[in-house]
C-alpha cells in the first residue's frame, strides 16, 4: 500500500478530512493523494502557494515571520498546514516548504525542506535534509510527508 493510500485509509477510518498546502512540491503532493481511488471520500483540496505573498494572503502565514525568516522555516510550514485546514475546512492539513534546487534559495541549500502536519491532536513539523536533483527532492518530500502524516495519526 502506498503512503498516500495508507494515509487516506487511516483518515477514512477516523472520519477525518484532509487538505494540503504546497510550495516546493508544486502540486505533486495533491497528485499523489488523488491518484488513489476513493480519495474524494476524505480529500477536500489544496493550495499551491509557490510565492511568499500567497503564503500570507491565502494561508494566513504571519507576514512578520515571512519578512524576518523567509518562506523556508519550520514555523512557516506549521502555519501553512494550519492555514489550509481553515481555508478548506479540513480536519488535517499537510504542508511543504523548502529549497528544491538546483540553486540555493535565500541562503538555504537545495534539499533543506520543512514539512508539517496539523490536525485534531496538534501539529508536527520536521526538517528534511535531502540529496538529489530537483525532481528527486520534490518526490522524496512527498514520500516522507505522507509517511510522517500516517505516523502522526497512528500515534494519536
Amino acid at each position: 500500500m502506498s503512503g498516500a493510500a495508507a494515509l487516506l485509509a487511516e483518515l477514512q477510518r477516523r472520519g477525518l478530512t484532509l487538505a494540503v498546502a504546497e510550495s516546493l512540491t508544486g502540486g505533486r503532493l495533491a497528485d499523489a493523494i488523488v491518484s488513489v481511488a476513493g480519495a474524494s471520500a476524505v480529500f477536500r483540496g489544496g493550495v499551491v502557494a509557490y510565492s511568499t505573498d500567497l503564503k500570507r494572503s491565502l494561508l494566513g502565514v504571519d507576514g512578520e515571520l515571512l519578512a524576518e525568516h523567509g518562506p523556508i522555516h519550520p514555523e512557516v510550514a506549521r502555519q501553512m498546514a494550519e492555514g489550509v485546514c481553515d481555508l478548506c475546512r479540513a480536519d488535517v492539513g499537510l504542508a511543504t516548504t523548502g529549497a528544491a534546487g538546483p540553486d540555493p534559495q535565500d541562503g538555504h541549500q537545495p534539499g533543506e525542506v520543512y514539512v508539517a502536519v496539523a490536525g485534531p491532536g496538534g501539529f508536527s513539523v520536521e526538517r528534511l535534509d535531502l540529496d538529489g536533483d530537483r525532481s528527486g527532492i520534490r518526490g522524496a518530500t512527498v514520500d516522507r510527508l505522507l509517511a510522517m502524516a500516517a505516523g502522526v495519526l497512528e500515534a494519536e
